[in-house]
C-alpha cells in the first residue's frame, strides 16, 4: 500500500514537486510486478514506479525488489543512446525501490498489444521494433562496465528462466533435460544488455515510433532472449487472432531482419540458432509457466496447438528462425 506522506516526500526531494503543489495519485493498472501511478501535478503528469517483493499472478513467485535499480539503469541507458524510445528518466530513490519518469499519454501513445489484438498489425512497426532492438543490442555489446553494472542473473533466473523454462519443465517431464539445458545455455551468455521483458505489452506506438517500458528484468546477458521473447509473442497472437495471421507472421519476418540489420556484433548465424532454439520454449512457458498469456486461457484448441508446435521444435530443433515462421504457418491454417 502506498505510504502517502513518504510518496509525496519523494517528489518533494527529487524537486519534481514543490512543497505548495498538491499531487494527485492515481493508480495504473496492467502489470504483474510493480505498483505503477499516474501523479497529477498543476498543468503536468509524471509516472511513479515501484517493484513488489511477490508478483500478482496465481502461482507463487517472489522477486528481490533490488530490479526496480536495475530497471532505472536500463532506462538511463536505453535514453543515452535512443532518448525517443524510452520514457524520460526523472529520478531514483534507491532506499524507497522508488523511480519517476515522464507520463506518456495512451492518447499518444497505444500499446501495441492492443492494436495486435484489435487486428491492427503493421509489419512496418514491427520492423521499428527489430531496428531499435537491435541498436541498443549493438550499443551495449561487449561492454565490461555494463556487465558489472548489470550483474543481475540472480534476479534474471528468478523472474525468466525459472518461472518460465523451468516452471515449464515441471508440467513437460519428458522434455525437462532440453528445457533446463536452455536455461544453462542462455545464463552463460554475456553478450549485451538484455531488457528481458520485450513484449507487445510493454510497447508503445508513439509519434516517433515505438516506445520500450517495463526493464525489470534487465541483465547483460543473452541478445537471444530478447529477441525470442518478441517473436514468441507474434506467433502467439496469430493463433489467438488466425484471421490476421498472414501479416502477423509479414510482422515476425520484417521484425527479424530489421533485428539483424542493426545487431552487428557477432555472427547472425550464432545469434539466430540461440533464439530459435529459446523460442518454443518459450512457447510452451506461456501455456504451461507461471505467466500464462491470458487471451488464450479458457482456449483448449489453441492452447494445444501451442503445445504441440513447441514440444515439436523442442524434440527436433531447427536453427533458423524462418523455419519455425513456416512450420508455424501450417499449423495454424486448420484455425482458420
Amino acid at each position: 500500500m502506498r505510504d502517502q506522506v513518504a510518496f509525496d516526500q519523494f517528489l518533494r526531494d527529487h524537486q519534481l514537486a514543490t512543497p505548495a503543489e498538491e499531487a494527485t495519485w492515481h493508480p495504473l493498472t496492467g502489470g504483474v510486478s510493480s505498483e505503477i501511478w499516474r501523479v497529477d501535478l498543476p498543468g503536468r503528469s509524471i509516472c511513479v514506479k515501484r517493484a513488489l517483493p511477490q508478483l500478482k499472478v496465481a502461482d507463487h513467485w517472489r522477486v528481490s525488489v533490488s530490479r526496480n535499480a536495475y530497471e532505472w539503469q536500463w532506462l538511463c541507458f536505453a535514453a543515452r543512446h535512443q532518448p525517443q524510445a524510452v520514457p524520460q528518466p526523472l529520478a531514483h530513490d534507491v532506499e524507497a525501490g522508488l523511480f519517476a519518469m515522464s507520463f506518456l499519454a495512451p492518447e499518444q501513445y497505444p500499446v501495441w498489444k492492443s492494436q495486435l489484438l484489435q487486428g491492427s498489425v503493421v509489419p512496418e512497426f514491427a520492423a521499428r521494433v527489430g531496428s531499435l532492438l537491435g541498436q541498443l543490442h549493438s550499443a551495449s555489446a561487449n561492454r565490461p562496465d555494463l556487465a558489472s553494472e548489470f550483474d543481475s542473473l540472480e534476479n534474471f533466473h528468478a523472474l525468466r528462466l525459472e518461472p518460465y523454462l523451468l516452471a515449464a519443465a515441471q508440467r513437460h517431464p519428458d522434455l525437462a533435460s532440453r528445457l533446463q539445458t536452455l536455461v544453462t545455455n542462455t545464463a552463460a551468455v554475456k553478450q549485451a544488455l538484455v531488457h528481458g521483458d520485450v513484449s507487445p505489452k510493454n510497447i508503445l506506438a508513439g509519434p516517433q515510433g515505438p516506445v520500450l517500458l517495463d526493464a525489470e528484468c534487465a541483465w547483460y546477458g543473452d541478445a537471444a532472449f530478447d529477441l525470442a521473447f518478441c517473436l514468441n509473442h507474434l506467433l502467439l497472437k496469430s493463433v489467438a487472432r488466425p484471421e490476421h495471421a498472414h501479416v502477423l507472421l509479414q510482422s515476425y519476418g520484417e521484425f527479424v531482419e530489421s533485428y539483424f540489420e542493426c545487431a552487428h556484433f557477432d555472427a547472425r548465424s550464432r545469434t539466430e540458432a540461440r533464439a530459435a532454439a529459446l523460442l518454443p520454449g518459450l512457447m510452451l512457458a506461456r501455456i504451461d509457466g507461471k505467466s500464462p498469456v491470458e487471451y488464450l486461457q479458457g482456449h483448449p484448441l489453441q492452447q494445444d496447438l501451442v503445445r504441440r508446435v513447441a514440444r515439436l521444435l523442442l524434440k527436433d530443433p531447427v536453427s533458423s528462425l524462418a523455419a519455425i515462421s513456416a512450420r508455424w504457418s501450417g499449423e495454424i491454417g486448420a484455425l482458420k
